[in-house]
């Protein structure tokens, strides 16, 4: 049995980076699409490029309001009739030591990159749950396997991100809901451009790949975790295209 189409996609962190490679790679399966950032004019302009998408709804969205994600997914629901496929890819990082950490930058990078991820969850599920199934993707970092130097509060909310994951698959497969994440390497978006040229020059140089990826390399992953049958057996794991940067 193949994967049916068209299946409803709701993806936040959509307008750039990862979140738009995957979006595009849905589109070019003739999904519908719902796509959610709180950068409209991103969110705008790639709407305009995916023209093989059998329908595209467009979502402003703070990942960490959880009245808005709630009414987000309300309007999804409405909009496209249920959602089949979350892919929960907003995500924000910024390099700083633990001893010059501001409090309030450890709070927004947990608010957005963790609590964000269980909020959309929160809001989705029982609707996957109601229409028999459906697949959620969460994208955390091969960080939160191994931590990085000036990313404690990345680090920690990607870990928490996998071990939610990870739980949450346990509650959901029962219901046909199939949860995994993955944890990507360093990968060339407008977010990693933000780091240091120190610590990206360092980063490299650890990789046997020696390169950092591109978003279309990671969306593939997605693809197969979301995918029937490909995707089947996949239960609370966390793939790992992170160009050798992790070995499990």
């Amino acid at each position: 049995m193949s994967t049916p189409h068209p299946r409803t996609v709701l993806i936040t962190g959509a307008a750039s980076g990862i979140g738009a490679a995957i979006a595009e790679a849905f589109a070019r399966e003739g999904d519908r699409l719902a796509l959610a950032d709180r950068d409209t004019e991103r969110l705008r302009a790639l709407a305009e490029r995916l023209q093989g998408a059998a329908a595209v709804t467009l979502h402003p969205l703070d990942v960490a309001d959880a009245d808005q994600v709630e009414r987000t997914v309300e309007e999804v629901v409405r909009a496209h009739g249920g959602v089949d496929v979350l892919v929960n890819s907003a995500g924000i990082l910024t390099e700083v030591p633990l001893t010059e950490m501001d409090p309030g930058v450890w709070d927004e990078t947990i608010a957005v990159d963790l609590r964000g991820v269980f909020l959309s969850c929160r809001y989705a599920l029982p609707h996957m749950i109601g229409r028999g199934g459906g697949r959620i993707v969460n994208i955390a970092s091969q960080l939160g396997q191994k931590g990085g130097e000036g990313l404690t509060h990345y680090s920690a909310a990607k870990a928490g991100v996998i071990g939610f994951t990870k739980a949450l698959a346990r509650e959901a497969a029962p219901h046909n809901v199939l949860v995994n994440a993955i944890a990507p390497g360093p990968v060339e978006t407008p977010m990693v451009d933000g780091l240091s040229s120190d610590w990206k020059r360092a980063k490299r140089a650890e990789l046997p790949l020696g390169r950092f990826g591109r978003p279309e390399e990671i969306a593939p992953t997605v693809l197969l975790l979301a995918s029937d049958p490909g995707g089947n057996l996949y239960v609370g794991q966390t793939l790992g295209p992170n160009s050798g940067d992790v070995m499990v």
